[in-house]
């Protein structure tokens, strides 16, 4: 999707919003934004991450929102990102234990979100990768989601999930019961949304596949200023991961192992950070947690990132290749959609050790082929500025088709937002 600023609405896919506003017979005051009360929701806020960058972002396209989450536990000092607002929060932030085992409070989160009063605004705006947008809007309110994901544990990663936390018998029984509930929750308030926003092509598969929706794709915003080319790259592999199952670290951390001859620097703590570490071999570094600034020199000097995980989107191989480093991913998912292979990175097919090996080999035999150059300028498609652009175009586009006054040049509207849709996906 191509989108650029035009007098404060915005063209996207060469559709001119005044233009239509005006050929539709949609007149300025209709179309304006004066006065407009924008709410924006949010899962919940336990430390600031992948979704909570594209949340910021969305806050400096409109500062005037206000902010609603399950819960809000952003200790002061670290609240730049939410413009140092205050957060309405639900129930469960005052519930026993909520700050660090939220996610066992998943049953009731469906009902806490739905308590969430955003009755007096215009505009919401929820970014959802669980319950966010399932917050209860009426007919005069347009809901527009960024959708990161429908609850991927309750759909297509089921098993996965269920595997992976080991839930067996009566509990395992219990589970898929839940899951159960939760995804005929999820597909009812799917109806609630006016139009969904996807984060890459993967997710908007999911989202057709899931809801039965069209939805425009806007990639996530990456921080391609701080994620900058310096210097010359050195002899170690990267990676960089939260220390979880469906990361497979552990996949990665056993290959290298299985090869002394290469080295490789682990960044990233996280429940499994034991286990990873005790398959480590004399040529793995675990590094545990670093801070930004030295996340982002590790990065520019690495040989290349590997990424072993199918995410939704993946930002870390998009700031890998800001640096200017190439990628070694498991090509399934978002990855697909932010690495070229040959170009910018390599991909494995399978989430095997051998698989992975046979990828290194590959890299190192064509790594002369992978220009730092032509990396930086593939991750510039996923700049802040490019995501904010975009965002606002495609947001204010809807907004000036809801608030149009006629119904039957407004299907022209609806019928030019479809054809933008396609040509977004």
């Amino acid at each position: 999707m191509i989108a650029r600023r035009v007098g404060g609405l915005g063209v996207v896919n060469g559709i001119d919003v005044h233009r239509e506003a005006r050929t539709n017979g949609l007149s300025q005051d209709a179309a304006s934004v004066e006065g407009r009360r924008i709410a924006v929701v949010h899962d919940w806020l336990p430390v600031y991450a992948g979704a909570e960058r594209v949340l910021e972002q969305i806050l400096n396209v409109y500062p005037e929102a206000d902010i609603f989450s399950l819960l809000d536990f952003i200790p002061e000092g670290q609240r730049g990102f939410l413009q140092n607002k205050p957060v309405t929060t639900s129930f469960i932030q005052r519930l026993p234990g909520a700050r660090k085992k939220y996610r066992s409070y998943l049953p009731i989160m469906p009902l806490a979100v739905e308590q969430l009063d955003v009755s007096g605004y215009d505009l919401v705006i929820s970014s959802s990768y669980a319950v966010a947008k399932g917050v209860i809007t009426g007919p005069d309110q347009l809901h527009v989601c960024y959708c990161h994901s429908p609850i991927r544990y309750a759909w297509d990663m089921q098993n996965q999930y269920l595997s992976e936390a080991g839930l067996t018998g009566f509990r395992g029984m219990f589970a898929r019961m839940l899951l159960h509930y939760m995804r005929m929750w999820d597909l009812r308030t799917s109806h609630g949304v006016n139009t969904f926003i996807a984060n890459s092509q993967f997710i908007s598969r999911r989202i057709r596949k899931v809801y039965g929706r069209e939805s425009a794709v806007i990639y996530p915003p990456v921080d391609t200023n701080t994620f900058s080319p310096n210097g010359s790259k050195n002899d170690f592999y990267l990676t960089v991961s939260r220390m979880v199952p469906y990361k497979r670290v552990d996949l990665i951390v056993e290959a290298f192992s299985k090869m002394p001859d290469k080295q490789l620097v682990v960044i990233g703590d996280g429940p499994d950070f034991k286990k990873i570490k005790a398959l480590a071999g004399p040529n793995v570094e675990m590094l545990g947690y670093q801070y930004p600034e030295s996340l982002v020199g590790y990065m520019q000097h690495a040989r290349a990132v590997v990424f072993a995980a199918e995410e939704d989107f993946g930002i870390v191989p998009v700031e890998a290749q800001s640096c200017g480093t190439p990628v070694i991913a498991f090509g399934k998912g978002g990855v697909t959609e932010t690495v070229i292979p040959g170009e910018t990175g390599v991909f494995f097919q399978e989430q095997t050790v051998e698989s992975l090996c046979d990828a290194v080999r590959d890299f190192e035999a064509n790594r002369g082929r992978i220009c730092p150059e032509r990396c930086r300028r593939h991750a510039d498609r996923f700049s802040v500025a490019r995501f904010r652009q975009q965002f606002e175009a495609f947001v204010e586009r809807e907004w000036a088709a809801f608030k149009s006054p006629n119904p039957v040049e407004d299907l022209h509207l609806a019928a030019r937002r479809e054809e933008a849709l396609k040509e977004s996906a």
